[in-house]
């Protein structure tokens, strides 16, 4: 699903995108705003967590750089979700393994820092 990720762009089904998105199991590619550029909060997750998916993956930035707050991670947990926080490139290829598991995660990609 996800072919490639290079420092501030990502390639989806044959699509290249240049701006930090939102991935769904089904293929949906959606983009990814937060309200502050390098804090990932509960807000950030709404409309992932609306979807009900069983994991979200958080791609971080090339360097790691965003950081999940608290109490977004606790908010995600608390709703029976499985959490993953991961630098881009590994949270891409964790994303890639369970889609093809056939489980319905949500990935949250930081394409830059």
């Amino acid at each position: 699903m996800i072919e490639e990720y290079h420092f501030g762009s990502i390639t989806i089904d044959g699509k290249t995108y240049n701006r930090d998105v939102e991935v769904l199991w089904s293929g949906q590619v959606l983009d990814w705003w937060r309200k502050e550029s390098h804090v990932i909060d509960t807000e950030d997750l709404k409309r992932a967590l609306d979807q009900g998916p069983e994991v979200i993956i958080i791609g971080t930035g090339e360097s790691a750089v965003a950081q999940v707050t608290e109490q977004a991670q606790k908010e995600v947990k608390n709703r029976g979700i499985n959490l993953i926080i991961d630098d881009t490139t590994e949270a891409i290829k964790t994303f890639n393994i369970l889609v093809e598991e056939g489980k319905k995660v949500i990935g949250l990609f930081h394409l830059t820092c």
